[in-house]
């Protein structure tokens, strides 16, 4: 009896494509049977797996009437970076394994920094030897952070000389009263990352009167209800771009109550992550850097924003920049004698196992370069104008019907959030026509949108962002909008 793998091979060699012979008058000789067979297997396989795959392309992000959450985005340079990286496979987790992967992630990552224009101290070669990381998700991101933070605060809270026993009660109380905190306008995963690390999360509250956003003021108030408490705030997520209305944190005004904070309690500073997770991407653009006022992070600890949103390069790329490296390494490293090599322990090279949760990592720097090298910054800059475009095209269409609609927020980053609206309706009633509208837009099958709710009202968020959606797209659903929503009140 022949073994498996005999069989294996046998079965290979059988199906294995021959190429066609030229005869004598040097035409192809007619393909064998079993030639003819195999391509038909194949051709029947190939539209079976498409028809599988239909429902799910149509539904997806790159989609031109996809108008829902923020877009993911996707373009051909980047799939082919994708596709060179994964044939390249590897666990990439230290400088010696992959000196090449570390150092174009290196460079990518200097290069991202300067076209967002964030200051110097999150390069590489800046003053405080900071630098990026890729990861896989921003909340993956706010989570490393967490963890630098954490440990920060103890080493600079905890004192030194302490007995092992003392030490560990004393950490074990500190951790117990740490805090980490986030506006209502925040991602939620600056609460999840807490609960992972079993520390406590509080929310600041922001409203319509903020326009959503985190001032000094409020953030002011939470730290002196806290300090009453006899907590420890040691971790603050800001925000640019939220993700219910894309609205930018007040950066300044942040800033100057922490170093108020920082003044009046002795040792440990509040770390600041900013997430800027989709509208970061707009950072290309000159004028944003000018209007969210950029230079403000050099006083912030963290960075985070995500080229698999809105720059072009497909999941996952999510780049997270510090101000200073040693934050991530004293937090994260956990040497093994099988990691051990002169490059490593000479401190003359970066490992990137040093600066993220996991171990292994993908080589996901060469999609970005592809898609750098290709598009080139002014192609990215007419990429997100575009799209912010679009948007203030959507607003300026629903101005043109104030009888139907309000504008709650924006245009913002592309997104616009919006309500239905009738004669002396109460709110409770525009909840319900809005609700019903929001139904009937995705039940349709047109488009996909997504709603929120601000300050107890229904709301429909519309985002333009997708590289497929053309001004065609954005008049067409306007179109619809409008059927739909007379089509509601009239009922």
């Amino acid at each position: 009896m022949s073994s498996p793998k005999s069989n294996r091979a046998t079965c290979a060699r059988s199906c294995r494509p021959k190429p066609r012979r030229r005869a004598k008058n040097g035409r192809l000789s007619k393909p064998t049977s079993r030639q003819r067979s195999c391509r038909a297997s194949l051709i029947g396989t190939s539209s079976r797996l498409m028809a599988c795959l239909e429902p799910l392309l149509t539904a997806c992000r790159q989609h031109p009437s996809f108008h829902a959450f923020f877009p993911c985005a996707s373009s051909y340079p980047g799939i082919l970076g994708e596709l060179y990286s994964a044939t390249l496979s590897g666990a990439c987790f230290n400088w010696i394994c992959s000196p090449a992967v570390t150092e174009l992630e290196t460079i990518v990552l200097d290069w991202l920094a300067k076209i967002l224009g964030l200051p110097e101290v999150f390069l590489s070669t800046g003053p405080t030897r900071g630098g990026g990381v890729i990861q896989g998700s921003a909340s993956e991101a706010v989570l490393t952070a967490m963890v630098a933070a954490r440990e920060k605060y103890l080493r600079e809270t905890v004192p030194e000389g302490l007995e092992e026993q003392e030490r560990q009660d004393l950490l074990a109380k500190k951790r117990s009263r740490m805090v980490a905190l986030g506006s209502s306008g925040a991602h939620s995963s600056t609460k999840k990352a807490a609960i992972i690390l079993g520390l406590r999360f509080e929310t600041i509250a922001v409203t319509a009167e903020d326009g959503y956003a985190l001032s000094g003021k409020r953030l002011g108030e939470k730290l002196a209800e806290l300090r009453g408490r006899g907590l420890e705030p040691f971790f603050l997520t800001v925000t640019l771009g939220t993700t219910d209305v894309c609205a930018v944190d007040d950066f300044g005004g942040v800033a100057e109550v922490l170093e108020t904070h920082k003044r009046e309690r002795e040792g440990g500073e509040v770390w600041v992550h900013v997430d800027a997770a989709y509208a970061g991407s707009a950072l290309v653009c000159p004028e944003v850097q000018t209007a969210t006022d950029v230079r403000v992070l050099e006083k912030f600890h963290s960075f985070d924003m995500n080229m698999h949103k809105w720059l072009l390069t497909n999941f996952d790329a999510s780049c997270l920049f510090v101000r200073d490296r040693s934050w991530f390494v004293k937090a994260l490293t956990i040497n093994q004698a099988v990691y051990n090599n002169e490059a490593s322990e000479g401190g003359l090279v970066t490992d990137y196992r040093e600066w993220q949760i996991p171990l292994g990592r993908r080589f996901r720097s060469l999609k970005i370069w592809f898609v750098l090298r290709t598009y080139g910054v002014k192609g990215l800059q007419e990429y997100i104008r575009r799209g912010i475009k679009f948007g203030e095209s959507f607003a300026d269409m629903l101005r043109s019907r104030p009888e139907l609609f309000e504008i709650l927020t924006g245009p913002s980053f592309a997104l616009v959030v919006f309500r239905m609206v009738g004669v002396d309706q109460s709110d409770e009633e525009k909840n319900k026509l809005t609700k019903a509208l929001c139904e009937k837009i995705n039940t349709g099958g047109k488009m996909w949108v997504t709603p929120t709710v601000l300050d107890g009202r229904f709301a429909i968020r519309f985002m333009t962002g997708v590289r497929t959606t053309e001004k065609k797209h954005i008049d067409a659903a306007f179109e619809l909008i409008v059927r739909y929503a007379e089509e509601t009140q009239s009922s």
